[in-house]
């Protein structure tokens, strides 16, 4: 059995989720979707250590946690962890909240994006940055 690199996607627009999801698997990547807060956390908690990617989008819903804050929780469990964020309007705050060596997409994008920033994160690996 070949072993695949497992991405957490978090997305709470479901056809959104769908359309990543999709992708990533054509992509040959294993992936867990979260489309809530309480579901990535719990994710989190649990398989952090398993996770080889994180595509969040910034805005979660009603919750009042964010993208950039399931970054930073999944970066305490991974400091190294490649992140992609995915928004349609707080592009602005990526400066301010984004997590080092991320990468920020904004919506709408097309699916093909999403793994290109994705892989070449994770084919970075662990390079310092200045």
């Amino acid at each position: 059995m070949e072993n695949k690199v497992r991405i957490l996607v978090v997305e709470d627009e479901i056809a959104i989720l769908e359309m990543v999801q999709d992708a990533l698997d054509e992509a040959g990547f294993a992936v867990t979707a979260a489309n809530d807060v309480q579901t990535a956390t719990k994710m989190l908690d649990d398989q952090g250590a398993e996770f080889r990617g994180l595509i969040t989008d910034v805005n979660l819903g009603s919750s009042q946690t964010t993208g950039w804050d399931i970054a930073k929780q999944a970066r305490e469990i991974n400091d190294q962890l490649p992140i992609v964020y995915m928004t349609g309007g707080n592009a602005h705050e990526w400066s301010i909240n984004g997590v080092p060596n991320s990468v920020l997409i904004v919506k709408p994008f097309a699916s093909a994006q999403i793994v290109t920033a994705i892989s070449q994160l994770i084919n970075l690996g662990s390079t310092p940055t200045a």
